[in-house]
Parts: structure tokens; sequence; C-alpha cells
């Protein structure tokens, strides 16, 4: 490690115990600090605990270029903490806590058991031997007059001196899990910008869905089928039906657009495809046979393999007019468009958008306004979709962090 100071004379303190807080923690420790890190939750990692049960998607095994795009209007930030601390350098990270990985056939980097548990129990139990002093259940509610840290803990409120500290307090998604954007006010009470904190990777609502449909295929994945939006690429993949309208991964990875849209137009309309693998000249091929006696949906099973929630979808978004006309609907087949109206509530998003920008933090990610308070993690103004890119950046802006705390706090000791 490269700045390196006795930890006699270094008091640091972290705010936040999610994977950019320990990061950075563990930087700081192994770089001479002392290290207190507080978390408002009764255990550290909750967020990236419930992120794993599903399978812990870690990082992504793609080329940097295209690993770069998937982080949109500020990956030109994200690409410099990544710079000595990429997705390579991630996986060796986790080898060296004991944890064997893969990349999985999609390009995704999972531990090979697949659990984000055993991941944390050995950081932690490294955490412990760098003398990292982790305090749970003690919420941050800002500073005193003199600078110290205010801290509502089970004993009461405590006041915590600190020569750095980091805010890494997560976005504003899972509240229950301590992501409650409840710092956005203390923050600007100091005169700190923070962009609003908006949905991100989230659900979408739909005008309604029709009460047949909704309690038919609510929860049902939709696949293999793939979603564009109007002028955009088509992505291929799965979604959910929801009782509200669509989420899942092949959503997720068009919510910032859709969102955006939502936001200038007042809605977003999607184009489906439920027969990715069929051209739109065999689709109309198929739909030309006779049928006979057939019902449609019959002939749709028989002839195209469209049944289930995808023949439902074409029933719910189509008209009649359309369906008894095979070139109309052979297109509505191949584009079939859904509008989307808003995004699902904040808390029941996986991420969120929106924080303190960049533009108020300085190369070490120092808060210009406020020397010595360092921020990382997802309460940067940041967003990007699941698939490990926001874990990722995360861990890299941790350890960028805990060296910028490291650098400001050896350059105030000369």
């Amino acid at each position: 490690m490269p700045h390196t100071a006795p930890s006699s004379t270094l008091r640091t303190s972290i705010i936040g115990g999610g994977p950019a807080g320990l990061m950075a923690a563990e930087v700081l420790a192994r770089g001479g600090a002392t290290v207190d890190l507080y978390d408002a939750m009764p255990s550290v990692g909750r967020k990236f605990l419930l992120a794993g049960v599903g399978g812990m998607n870690i990082t992504h095994a793609e080329a940097r270029e295209r690993f770069l795009a998937r982080y949109g209007e500020r990956q030109a930030q994200i690409a410099a903490l990544l710079a000595d601390f990429d997705a390579a350098a991630l996986r060796e990270w986790i080898h060296g806590l004991g944890i064997a990985t893969f990349v999985g056939s999609s390009g995704r980097v999972f531990p090979s058991d697949m659990k984000a548990a055993p991941l944390l129990r050995a950081w932690l139990r490294r955490l412990r031997e760098l003398g990292v002093n982790i305090h749970t259940r003690h919420r941050w509610l800002g500073w005193q007059p003199d600078g110290s840290l205010r801290l509502a803990t089970p004993e009461g409120e405590r006041s915590i001196a600190s020569e750095a500290t980091l805010l890494a307090l997560g976005g504003g998604s899972w509240a229950r899990l301590g992501s409650d954007g409840a710092w956005v006010p203390l923050l600007e009470a100091r005169g700190i910008p923070v962009a609003p904190l908006r949905p991100s990777n989230c659900g979408f609502e739909v005008a309604g869905w029709s009460t047949t449909f909704a309690e038919r295929f609510a929860g049902a994945p939709v696949k293999p089928v793939s979603i564009a939006l109007e002028d955009g690429t088509p992505r291929q993949g799965e979604f959910v039906i929801t009782a509200h309208g669509v989420e899942g991964s092949l959503v997720y990875a068009l919510s910032a657009e859709i969102r955006e849209r939502i936001a200038r137009g007042g809605s977003a309309t999607v184009r489906l495809d439920l027969l990715p693998q069929k051209s739109l000249e065999q689709v109309e091929a198929a739909l030309r046979k006779p049928r006979g006696s057939k019902s449609l949906s019959n002939h749709l099973r028989g002839r195209l393999g469209l049944d289930g929630v995808r023949a439902g979808l074409l029933r719910e978004l189509s008209d009649t007019a359309t369906r008894a006309d095979p070139t109309r609907l052979a297109a509505a087949i191949k584009a079939l468009p859904l509008r989307l109206l808003r995004p699902r509530p904040l808390d029941e998003a996986i991420s969120s958008a929106g924080g303190v920008p960049f533009e108020a933090l300085d190369e070490r990610l120092m808060l210009r306004e406020l020397p010595g308070v360092f921020c990382a993690g997802e309460m940067l103004d940041w967003e990007a979709p699941t698939g490990g890119y926001l874990l990722t950046a995360c861990f890299a802006s941790g350890r960028a962090a805990g060296l910028g705390m490291l650098d400001w706090l050896g350059n105030r000791r000369r």
C-alpha cells in the first residue's frame, strides 16, 4: 500500500458498512490508520447479502470498453476509479479471501458456491485481524458545531472526533436494509449539492393489465423475448410480469433510458419481439398456413410455439382486427408495443440514481466544501445495470476513497 502512517496519529471514521465502506476500511487499516466503522443496522453488509440470495453476481468478465460503457454518462469518472482496481483485480482480491470464482455462460462472475455469506464472513474476519472496529446500531445524525460526528447509539447520542470521515451510506432503495437516503438533507444543510434520488434497475407500471391477464400471469417470466425502445437496439433475455407492469433483468438493462423518456414525455413505449429466433417473414409464412378448425391460440402454439404468457401478452396488447390479419399479426408478434407510464417506487428498486455529483468532489473523492469528508459507493451520482457493474464500482470507489483519505492525512501531517 503506497500510503502508510503511524496508526497512533490517524483516526478515521467510516459511516456505512456496505461494500464501499468495508473496502475503504481495509485500505485504511493496511495504511496504518485507526478505523472505526459505524452502521445503523444490527449487522453490516445487509444489502450485499440480500443481493446474493439468488446467486452472488460479483462482477462481469466482458471487455473493458464494453464494461465501461455500462456506466453511461459517468463512464469517465468510473473509469478513473477502475483504472487500478477493475473486474480482474476484484476477482483476485476475492481469491485472496479464499473464495474461488467462475465465469458463467453470460459472462457474469460468481463465487464458486454462488453465495455472498461466506465471502462476507471471510472479509469481516480479515478486517478484525487488521484491527478495524465495527460499531453496529450507530446511526449518523450529522455534525456538531465543532465538526465532530453525531451518532445515535443504543446508549444514547455520542459525539465522535475524527481526522477524516468517509460517508458510504448507500442510495435510497431498500430502506429496510439501511439504504434510506436519510443522509440527503444532512449534506444539503451543509451546502453540498445532491442530485435527486431516483429508482434505477427498477420495474415499471403500465396503464393497467386486464384482471384476467394479471391474475393468470403476474409473476410469470417472459422468455425468450427481446425488447427495444422505439429507436433502440433490441436486447434479448427475459423479464417478469407483475401485477402493476413489468420488471426483471431485461427491463433493468433499459431502466435508465426508460425513466428519462418518461420524465421527458410522460411515458415510454418499448417494442417486444415475442419470437426473436424467427424472422418477420418466417412468422408471417407460418401464420398464412391454413388452420382449419383450429383456434388462433392452437394455431400460434402449433405453428410458432407461441403460448403461455407470450401468447397472453399478444392478446392483451393487440386488437381483434390485428389478430385477424396475418400480416398485421406477424408485425405485432415481432414488435408488440408496450407503453410504460412510471417507474415503481424508489424503495422497491434494486439501486438508485442521483446522489452526490462527482463535480462536488476532488480527485480523492473528498468533498470540496468539507475538507476531510469523503464519499463513496452508491451515494455518488452514477448508475449501472445489474450484472456485477454496481458492485464493481462500489468496491472500486471505496478503495479509491480509502487511498484518498490516506493521501490527504499524510499531506496534513507533512
